[in-house]
């Protein structure tokens, strides 16, 4: 039993793997750190493992009766791994609630909401919302951009680190990259609260946050986002954030020599051919550009 009940305080904490390791040389406890690491990651109730054990233990024990069999080392490893796989099913059956779904470097995903609001996430982009509670609170967390198109229903919000926008019913736009939140709106209305206040959206307008100061709002003319047919649409746009969006399309990283990476940028780039995208941008812009593999390098003309 010294064991057993060594193995139940390095469970709980009370006694350190090393320690462990040492009172017990020839044992190998490969599989109880493996267990030990798994369910550290559950967010389940806290449980007793000890009381839980004994209760096992007593159980057996009556079932039995009057035969008594003592638990080795090899049963408590059984019963261990039969803790973790409940510990492990009654979170994902009742506690986690939440749904996701994410995109990776160009690529483009189109889904539907428990009621039926459709959503595209742009490339590198994540959504979640808990589904549980999705009839009564109609809240999602975006990292990245998506083009919603919303059912009628209750407040449905979208959640960013840059601001929050809330609608009852519509279809616009929203891009939260670092230090870059725009929201376009292109059906119904749409409030979008930040750092800078609220402001509503109707139709052919949007707003847009900067490194988190700089506001803009502005009308444009398009019934839906460019990049829905693999185009990426700017506006006087920081050359930085246009970087980083082709960075996203085509799994490339850019780096820059002695360019104003601030200077505003108005045009488009193809997703479809990563050269024509790369001369969209820098030409306008008059610069010059070099490929080595995945690396991507803008300069001045010389």
């Amino acid at each position: 039993m010294n064991k057993e009940n060594d193995i139940l305080k390095w469970f709980e904490g009370e006694m350190s793997s090393v320690d462990l390791k040492k009172k017990y040389p020839n044992e190998d406890f490969s599989t109880l750190e493996k267990l030990g690491f798994y369910s550290k990651q559950l967010k389940a109730p806290k449980v007793d493992a000890e009381k839980a054990l004994a209760d096992f233990k007593a159980k057996q024990v009556k079932k039995n009766k009057p035969k008594v069999i003592p638990l080795n080392f090899k049963s408590f490893l059984k019963i261990a791994a039969i803790f973790v796989v409940m510990l492990t099913s009654s979170y994902f059956l009742f506690f986690n609630n939440d749904k996701s779904f994410g995109t990776q470097i160009a690529e483009t995903k189109t889904f539907n909401l428990p009621d039926n609001s459709q959503v595209i996430l742009n490339a590198q982009s994540k959504l979640s919302f808990n589904k549980k509670e999705w009839k009564v609170n109609r809240n999602l967390e975006l990292d990245g951009e998506a083009f919603f198109k919303v059912t009628k229903g209750e407040a449905f919000t979208v959640h960013t680190d840059a601001g929050n926008i809330q609608v009852l019913g519509t279809q616009f736009n929203v891009k939260e990259r670092d230090n870059y939140f725009e929201v376009q709106c292109y059906e119904g209305s749409v409030k979008v609260t930040s750092s800078q206040g609220n402001v509503v959206l109707k139709p052919g307008k949007s707003f847009r946050l900067v490194n988190g100061a700089v506001v803009v709002t502005k009308d444009f003319n398009a019934e839906s986002p460019s990049w829905l047919t693999k185009e990426s649409s700017f506006s006087n746009v920081p050359l930085w954030q246009v970087i980083e969006e082709l960075e996203v399309q085509y799994d490339i990283v850019i780096s820059v020599d002695d360019v104003d990476t601030s200077k505003l940028f108005s045009g488009s780039f193809t997703h479809s051919n990563k050269n024509v995208a790369l001369q969209a941008v820098t030409i306008p812009l008059k610069l010059s550009y070099k490929i080595e593999g995945k690396n991507v390098k803008f300069y001045n003309y010389e």
